[in-house]
């Protein structure tokens, strides 16, 4: 998956793509970035649970 460093406004931005082509891409700063390591294992277990779902 491509990830790339950007910025908008003058702060840092980081972009997960799913391929090069990717219209829509996963953008966020260093707060979401934060947020996101602090509940990372809740986010395995929703993935996990719809995957299983699924």
């Amino acid at each position: 998956m491509p990830v790339e460093r950007t910025e908008y406004k003058g702060n840092p931005l980081i972009v997960l793509k799913r391929n090069e082509e990717d219209k829509y891409p996963f953008s966020f700063g260093v707060g979401k970035a934060r947020l996101i390591l602090e509940n990372l294992e809740e986010i395995k277990k929703f993935v996990a649970e719809i995957e299983k779902a699924a």
